[in-house]
C-alpha cells in the first residue's frame, strides 16, 4: 500500500540496537521496500551497522545512535524521532530505549521481536520487566514466531501479531558451469575430501548448543570415514570450544565468521542446528533452500519454520543428535525426501514483498492521512 498522492509521504523511523544480524538485514530489506513505495525512512543504528548493511544505499537516511550501553542513546533517539509519523523498533533493547525516547509523545510505536533475549537468574527477571514495559508502550507487537507472539501477549501486549518475515537479501544465484567442481573445491579447502561434511553456522554463544554438538561428535568418531564438523561463527566461547576440540581430539574445525554461507552449505552433506532457542533461523532457511538435509533441535520457532522438512531432536540430548545424523548418513532415500520437502516448505515462506506489504498495512492502521502543507 503506497501512500496516496494527495497526502504527504509517510515518515517512519526504524530503530536498531545494532547487534543482531538477522534484524539488521531485515531492516535493510524493509527500508528498501518502503522507500520504493514512497515512504520516507530514517534508520537509527550505530554507524558500524550502516557500514555493514548500507541503509543509505537502500534510500534511507541514517542517524547514528549509540548502542544501549551509551547513556546518550535515548537522547539521540528522541531527537531523531521528532516529527516522525510512526516509529518501528526491532529487538527488546532497541524497543525499550525507543519507548523511553517517545515518552510523553503520541507517536505510534510498532515493535518487532525477532528473537528472545537469553539470560538466567536475576538478569532473566530484569529482561521480563523490560518486555512488560515495551509491550505496554507499543501499539502493535510483531513476533517472528508464534512463541514470540504468545510471549508478548503474556507480557501484556494489547495487540500482538505474527510477523511475515522473509529471508532478507536472498537472490537466486546463477547455476555455476561446474557445480561439482566448485563443491569439490570447497570441500578440499575445508579438509573434507572423502568424508562426510557437516556444517553449523552461528555465533559461538552458550545458547547455540555447541557444547552438546561437541558431545555428539564422540559418536561420529567411530564412523568410517570419520565426518568433519565445521562451525562458522565467532563469539565468546571460541577459546573454550577450541580447547575441547584439541583436548578431546574431536573432528571439528572452527573457521570464524564467514560471508559465504551459501557456498559452505552447497559443499555440506548435512546442516546442524543444535540451539537451545531459535526463532526464524537463517541457517535453517538457507539449508532448506539449498536442498541440504537439516538436523535441528525442536525449540522456539524451528518446528513451525521447517515443518516436516528436517529431522528434529530434543535440545541438550547429544545421543539423539548423534543418532539422527547417523540414520541420515545411512539412508540416502531419507536425505532425498528431506531435500524435496525442504523446497516445498521454503516456497511457503513470505517473500520480501509480502513482508513489506504486511508492515505497510500495520502502518496504515496506525496513521491518519495527512493533507499536503
Amino acid at each position: 500500500m503506497t501512500p496516496a498522492s494527495s497526502h504527504s509521504p509517510l515518515r517512519t523511523v526504524q530503530v536498531l540496537g545494532g547487534g543482531n544480524a538477522a534484524s539488521s538485514a531485515h531492516v535493510r530489506s524493509l527500508a528498501a521496500g518502503l522507500v520504493a513505495r514512497g515512504v520516507r525512512v530514517t534508520v537509527c543504528a550505530p554507524v558500524e551497522a550502516d557500514d555493514t548493511y548500507d541503509f543509505t544505499g537502500a534510500g534511507a537516511d541514517h542517524v547514528h545512535v549509540p548502542r544501549s550501553s551509551d547513556p546518550g542513546s535515548v537522547a539521540a533517539l528522541r531527537v531523531a524521532c521528532t516529527g516522525a509519523d510512526l516509529v518501528h523498533a526491532h529487538g527488546l533493547h532497541a524497543s525499550f530505549r525507543t519507548a523511553l525516547a517517545l515518552s510523553g509523545r503520541r507517536t505510534p510505536l510498532v515493535v518487532t521481536w525477532h528473537d528472545r533475549a537469553h539470560a538466567d537468574g536475576p538478569r532473566a527477571h530484569f529482561l521480563r520487566v523490560l518486555e512488560r514495559r515495551v509491550v505496554k508502550a507499543a501499539a502493535v507487537v510483531l513476533g517472528t514466531t508464534s512463541a514470540l507472539v504468545d510471549r508478548a501477549r503474556r507480557a501484556g501486549a494489547r495487540d500482538a501479531r505474527l510477523a511475515a518475515v522473509s529471508l532478507p537479501g536472498r537472490r537466486t544465484s546463477p547455476v555455476p558451469d561446474d557445480p561439482d567442481r566448485l563443491r569439490s573445491k570447497a570441500r578440499a579447502e575445508l579438509g573434507a575430501i572423502g568424508r562426510p561434511l557437516f556444517i553449523a553456522v552461528g555465533s559461538l554463544d552458550r545458547h547455540r548448543g555447541y557444547d552438546v554438538l561437541l558431545d555428539a561428535t564422540h559418536a561420529w568418531r567411530r564412523l568410517d570415514p570419520v565426518p568433519l564438523v565445521v562451525l562458522a561463527g565467532e563469539g565468546p566461547l571460541r577459546g573454550e570450544l577450541q580447547r575441547r576440540i584439541e583436548d578431546e581430539e574431536l573432528p571439528v574445525r572452527l573457521i570464524g565468521r564467514r560471508d559465504d554461507v551459501t557456498d559452505l552449505l552447497a559443499a555440506a552433506d548435512i546442516a546442524l542446528l543444535p540451539s537451545r532457542w531459535e526463532s526464524r533461523s537463517p541457517l535453517a532457511q538457507e539449508a532448506l533452500h539449498a536442498r541440504v538435509p537439516l538436523v535441528a533441535t525442536a525449540v522456539g520457532g524451528i518446528p513451525e519454520l521447517v515443518g516436516d522438512a528436517a529431522e528434529l531432536v530434543p535440545y541438550g540430548n547429544a545421543r539423539a543428535l548423534a543418532d539422527a545424523v547417523v540414520r541420515l548418513l545411512d539412508d540416502p532415500g531419507r536425505r532425498e525426501l528431506l531435500r524435496e520437502r525442504g523446497v516445498r516448505q521454503a516456497a511457503t515462506w513470505p517473500t520480501e514483498d509480502e513482508t513489506v506489504a504486511q508492515v505497510l498495512s500495520v502502518y496504515d492502521e496506525l496513521t491518519q492521512p495527512r493533507p499536503l502543507s
